[in-house]
């Protein structure tokens, strides 16, 4: 068997925007009272990450920006609203489509988003974020959860995780009497597993398995999957799950009724092909190999990024399994050897 290392995973092509200098640079509320002038430092008040008219622009500009982008197959025209794991899927899939489209997309149906809830956390400090669930003309049945973040007063807002979710499968959120939900810090102790491990532990399951996720579609039946399509004749097929949480792809958390959490994370994913001497990998379908550098001789290393929201329950309650509710996977690169 060939052996998939770190030398075949091909060249990581994963938007990162560096916001350590914004994350640590404070900013500032101003607050007029009967005395005049008080000075609110948001990095230490716990304010809300959004007012309600505030997150309906941000997903408004973001619909707009993905409309032209998609119609185009222009990653630049919305690359200033998305980031972390969208933003990755999101580039791959436009770049794609304009190799195989220089034109732009003949299939192109503006996306609309109706009905939507906002839930906006208070917190303190950044990067602000909120989440968004709306109805979508695509995808079926399906509601779109979108993720927005921003990492200091002069950026816009950014969609950073987005995945589809049967109707009614979100939780009830803890909320204040102002209707504001609770953000929780990534190290939480409170939570069955903290939400920084949940990259990490669900990459451990799907190598390995073991009980720490319920059965699913995402847990059990994916690497049921992955097990059938491990070896068939003439080809080898081997996978590498890594956690991805630095960033723009860190995990972020809101506290639900019943004292746990919904938690969204991201993952780094690669399929290794290898056929055997006399045999050829499969030809890859034109998005994939619009993403392929080098020359598909023997094998062909397929580099993917997924965002995944997970329902994590309180420590020491009776469940302890953690459920994931949905999966959005989406190929970043690809190399042939």
């Amino acid at each position: 068997m060939t052996h998939l290392t770190t030398r075949d995973r091909g060249p990581r092509r994963l938007r990162r925007l560096d916001r350590s200098a914004l994350i640590a640079a404070s900013a500032t509320v101003l607050s007029l009272t009967a005395s005049g002038c008080v000075v609110v430092h948001g990095e230490r008040e716990v304010l809300p990450a959004a007012t309600r008219a505030e997150a309906a622009k941000a997903l408004e500009q973001f619909t707009t920006a993905y409309n032209k982008a998609d119609a185009a197959y222009d990653a630049s025209l919305d690359a200033a609203y998305t980031t972390g794991a969208l933003g990755a899927i999101d580039a791959a899939r436009l770049k794609a489509g304009r190799a195989n489209n220089p034109g732009g997309n003949p299939q192109h149906t503006p996306l609309a988003l109706s009905d939507v809830t906002y839930t906006i956390p208070k917190k303190a400090g950044w990067p602000r974020w909120f989440v968004a669930d709306a109805k979508s003309n695509k995808g079926g049945d399906s509601r779109w959860v979108l993720v927005f973040t921003r990492g200091d007063l002069s950026e816009p807002w950014q969609a950073a995780f987005l995945t589809l979710v049967a109707p009614g499968a979100l939780p009830e959120f803890t909320k204040d009497e102002d209707g504001w939900a609770e953000a929780l810090p990534a190290d939480s102790a409170g939570l069955a597993v903290a939400p920084k491990d949940l990259s990490q532990d669900y990459a451990t399951y799907l190598k390995s398995g073991g009980d720490a996720f319920k059965d699913g579609t995402y847990t059990s039946t994916l690497r049921a999957t992955r097990a059938k399509n491990a070896s068939k004749p003439g080809l080898v097929q081997q996978y590498i799950d890594e956690p991805l949480t630095n960033d723009d792809f860190a995990p972020l958390a809101l506290r639900t009724a019943d004292g746990g959490a919904l938690v969204f994370f991201s993952t780094h994913h690669y399929v290794k092909q290898t056929a055997a001497a006399g045999a050829a990998v499969p030809t890859p379908n034109k998005s994939v190999a619009a993403l392929t550098t080098g020359e598909i001789k023997q094998s062909l290393t397929m580099e993917f990024v997924a965002n995944e929201i997970v329902l994590d329950p309180p420590r020491g309650a009776g469940e302890r399994q953690l459920s994931v509710l949905s999966r959005l996977e989406g190929l970043t690169a690809a190399k042939g050897a």
